[in-house]
């Protein structure tokens, strides 16, 4: 039976047999590895991937599509919403560090993406599809438009590399924008600032990206008793995430 995408779910489902080969080979599985697949859907990355690396567990909500995986040998199927999905439980149980692959829905990446970036510490490694647009945000250095709080928050803790472009044109039904694969690798020794502050921090400084950060962020500074010396003659664009880390581990409550 065909199945229909659903928009409540932001089905978009990958159908260019060239795509997916591409994407697999971007992820090389090898057998014995910890694949987890997100949004794996009419199974077209599923079934490649299986082939390489023998077992796989994915993740999906829709629960017709769950029905159909079940079927499938060599897959554990997980019904539920990824943002509930505790990464850190799946990693302990398959006794290694995670390997994520997923077209995620674009309707709630970034949300998906801060839920892998709390478990980043049991991640090796993700190979994820988004939004174009977000992907260039992710990657983006200082200085440019896309550099904002995601460019901060995802790059303290990974090295990202924008890897294959995806036209719309590879999807049933074709979403209305590009795509892209990014791959996401946790860094080894990121520094050891707590998130949530850091998170604070570079909202407060992009919440009004126009203005020098003396308008946003410096007033926040000083709310803090902080004494640290920042130049905040700045924009906040012109922050490298080295600064922006460094500072949020010397206001550190």
């Amino acid at each position: 039976m065909r199945h229909v995408a659903r928009k409540r779910f932001g089905q978009h489902f990958l159908a260019d047999a060239r795509v997916v080969g591409a994407i697999v080979d971007a992820v090389d599985p090898r057998p014995g590895d910890a694949l987890v697949e997100i949004g794996p859907g009419l199974g077209a990355l599923t079934g490649p991937l299986l082939e390489r690396c023998g077992a796989l567990t994915v993740i999906e909500l829709d629960r017709d599509l769950a029905a159909r995986l079940r079927a499938r040998r060599g897959l554990t199927v997980i019904e539920a919403d990824v943002l509930t999905v505790d990464f850190a439980a799946l990693a302990a149980q398959h006794g290694r560090r995670l390997r994520v692959v997923g077209n995620l829905p674009y309707n709630i990446s970034t949300p998906i993406l801060f839920r892998l970036l709390e478990a980043a510490d049991h991640v090796a490694d993700q190979h994820v599809m988004l939004q174009k647009e977000v992907v260039q945000r992710m990657a983006a250095a200082p200085r440019g438009k896309d550099y904002g709080r995601l460019s901060v928050m995802l790059q303290w803790r990974y090295d990202i590399e924008s890897v294959l472009d995806v036209p719309p044109q590879a999807f049933e039904p074709p979403p209305r924008v590009d795509s892209a694969v990014v791959r996401m690798v946790p860094l080894a020794a990121p520094p050891p600032v707590d998130r949530a502050r850091l998170g604070e921090l570079v909202t407060v400084a992009f919440s009004q990206r126009r203005k020098l950060l003396r308008h946003t962020l410096g007033r926040w500074l000083d709310e803090q008793g902080c004494t640290v010396a920042f130049d905040v003659q700045r924009r906040a664009e012109e922050v490298p995430v080295d600064e922006y880390v460094a500072l949020a581990l010397a206001t550190a409550r």
